[in-house]
């Protein structure tokens, strides 16, 4: 049991810290922290529910089943921090919001007070690491601890189902499929977890053993349902992101053959690039690079080339605007393979320039750069400079 919860608490960690990776604009974002630290909290409610955990810590505190009302006021706190994530989430007039988020903060804090409080009057000298919920249900004031952190969770899972349910009327797309992540999760530990800890627990008080409903059934239930509300949480936030970390993949890709026929035109000299970046940053670099050196082979830039290649295109069925970057492309080329030779002594005429602002976007990049691996005009283009070169 104790390697579940270490693993679901590993992976809630993780997920916090890939979201918290710069703190300083983190902590500005009260949307980003209020996730970081309610999927923070969620982790901590599993490290701190693992036998091995509860055994350290009742050993250290020399207070049997300490660990109990510490694992019910991180549990109390995570159910806080749902709602107030949800309440950040949802947004609003700030003012609305504040208010909402100290009511909540409230609440909980004083069922986290009243466990602390309950569990000190309490007498209860036998450990339990996995059954203490069942084995102290009928004993005073561990009873009405017990029933209080199963409410205050359960309070927040049907609340926010129901915002949840209410606010997937409103929303399309990612943020919809994030939100009934949400809700199935907290359908789930609503049914496995909050249900058979109350099953159990009542059954103690009627005189039957459930227990195997707290120690089985439970734990499995809230790892599965914590998980998906993470998930839910963080998909809407993590997922664009990681699209666009894909798709730039696929553009670095894309202008490798423009990059190829680019990288030995001199540019003004930069500073390296760090040497490990993610896709983006990879592809920031290849289409500043890309840049410099269009820029550097405006002067180089024969307009008749382009003219000549836009009619050569259009002749073969082109469309427009797939002519004018294969006309682009054909000028590119022919200004490249001069990129060694002296400089003429005169600019060429205005029209011959190569207007490196219409090229400015990534998407205009990749369709240069197809144009230019594809094109038999190109291909054409190429080879009529190269051999110009050799004479």
């Amino acid at each position: 049991m104790s390697l579940i919860v270490y693993t679901v608490a590993s992976l809630f960690t993780a997920t916090a810290l890939l979201i918290f990776r710069r703190p300083r604009l983190a902590l500005r974002d009260p949307l980003t922290a209020s996730t970081c630290v309610s999927i923070f909290l969620g982790g901590l409610c599993f490290f701190c529910s693992a036998p091995v955990t509860l055994g350290a810590v009742n050993h250290l505190t020399h207070v049997p089943n300490f660990g109990a009302p510490m694992t019910y006021s991180v549990i109390s706190a995570y159910s806080a921090s749902l709602l107030i994530l949800l309440i950040n989430w949802r947004g609003g007039p700030a003012e609305r919001v504040r208010r909402q988020v100290v009511r909540v903060a409230t609440v909980y804090s004083l069922v986290i007070t009243a466990v602390i409080t309950l569990f000190a009057l309490a007498h209860a000298p036998v450990e339990r690491l996995r059954d203490l919920d069942t084995y102290y249900a009928n004993t005073p004031y561990m009873r009405e601890m017990i029933v209080l952190y199963l409410l205050g969770h359960g309070a927040c899972a049907v609340i926010t189902i129901y915002v949840c349910l209410r606010w997937s009327r409103e929303v399309t797309g990612i943020l919809r499929m994030g939100l009934r992540l949400i809700m199935a999760g907290l359908a789930v530990d609503v049914l496995g977890f909050e249900c058979a800890k109350s099953t159990a627990v009542v059954a103690r008080w009627a005189g039957c053993d459930l227990d195997r409903l707290s120690t089985g059934l439970a734990p499995r239930a809230a790892a599965l349902g914590a998980l998906l509300c993470a998930a839910g949480f963080v998909l809407p936030r993590l997922l664009p992101a990681a699209l666009a970390q894909w798709h730039s993949i696929w553009d670095y890709r894309a202008l490798g053959p423009l990059w190829a026929e680019l990288r030995n035109v001199p540019t003004a000299p930069k500073p390296a690039p760090p040497r490990w970046q993610l896709p983006r940053g990879r592809l920031y670099y290849r289409e500043l690079r890309i840049l410099d050196a269009l820029l550097a082979l405006q002067s180089r830039c024969d307009g008749r080339v382009r003219e000549t290649a836009y009619r050569q295109a259009r002749g073969q069925g082109s469309p427009p605007g797939e002519a004018h970057f294969i006309a682009a492309a054909a000028m590119v080329v022919d200004a490249a393979r001069q990129a060694g030779r002296p400089r003429p002594p005169q600019d060429p005429e205005p029209g011959s320039r190569l207007h490196t602002a219409l090229f400015s976007d990534t998407g205009e990049l990749v369709r240069l750069a197809r144009a230019l691996a594809g094109s038999p005009v190109v291909r054409a283009a190429r080879e009529g400079a190269a051999r110009t070169a050799r004479s």
